[in-house]
């Protein structure tokens, strides 16, 4: 595991990055600095306070834009952050993470697991603030700065009006990058703030290829799909669940077939990587 420190005089600082108002003169790092790993990144940020829906469609996006080779940037917190960065690493990709105090504390300390993982797959962790300097309420927004800065555009996932995505999706428009936000429920809090960036300019996505388009990036999930040659009762049980998320003993009924004949087809699909499960219910990941 590399560590280190890269100014911003030097050939190996993040060129997006460097074109920001302030950008940072230092950046400590820890992990693998792989000019590769800035060519292509999307910051992925939203609510700590993340519902069920959040953290769904959060995993199944970020997991597929990360596997089309789309670096992941967060910001390590608890919420969506956290579960961008997992995403992405359960799709194979890489991640970056942008930590609001010093590159040798790991906060929240609760997710050593994590910040490991991100290091053992040739992520990065990445901080303008060095040894063990607290977080603070100041320095989060620095933080965001760095987050936007690293990326060609920014996805907001759930944020109530008055949050810190707000302020990355702000500094996302005031560097002139792409902000994209999904939508929510309208009776929920957290899909305040994504729903208000819609209604004022920011791109619409309901699917991975609205961002991957935007990267000039295919969908490896569509390319697995179509390399698998899906048929039958997979094919049938597919095209249920892209309609919606369903139970095993309801698609057990709509095809006529016991439930552990499909509670095999279901788990084999699992494996090639066509549907994952939720709870009781079973979701695809194409669209």
């Amino acid at each position: 595991m590399e560590e280190g420190i890269v100014k911003i005089e030097d050939k190996e600082y993040p060129s997006l990055l460097k074109r920001i108002d302030t950008p940072p003169k230092k950046l400590y790092y820890r992990g693998c600095w792989d000019k590769s790993l800035f060519e292509n990144c999307l910051a992925v940020v939203g609510s700590r306070r993340m519902t069920d829906y959040g953290k769904m469609v959060a995993e199944k996006v970020v997991k597929e834009i990360a596997a089309a080779g789309i670096t992941i940037v967060s910001g390590f917190m608890y919420g969506i952050d956290a579960t961008a960065h997992q995403a992405a690493l359960e799709g194979n990709g890489r991640t970056i993470a942008v930590m609001p105090c010093g590159i040798d504390l790991i906060h929240p300390a609760y997710q050593e697991k994590l910040y490991n993982d991100i290091l053992k797959k040739r992520g990065l962790i990445i901080s303008e603030f060095e040894g063990v300097f607290p977080p603070d309420k100041w320095t989060y927004p620095k933080r965001n700065r760095i987050v936007a800065g690293l990326s060609k555009a920014t996805l907001i996932v759930e944020a109530a009006m008055k949050s810190g995505s707000l302020i990355t999706a702000e500094l996302t428009k005031k560097y002139k990058r792409k902000l994209f936000a999904l939508p929510g429920p309208i009776t929920s809090k957290v899909s305040e703030g994504t729903n208000y960036l819609l209604k004022n300019g920011a791109s619409l996505v309901t699917s991975s290829k609205n961002v991957l388009d935007f990267y000039g990036k295919g969908s490896s999930y569509q390319e697995n799909l179509q390399r698998a040659q899906v048929k039958g009762i997979e094919k049938d049980i597919l095209e249920l669940l892209e309609r919606e998320g369903t139970e095993i003993d309801e698609i057990s009924r709509k095809f006529g077939l016991p439930a552990s004949e499909i509670g095999t087809t279901l788990s084999l699909m699992t494996m090639k990587g066509l549907i994952f499960q939720k709870g009781r219910k079973y979701f695809t990941n194409f669209n």
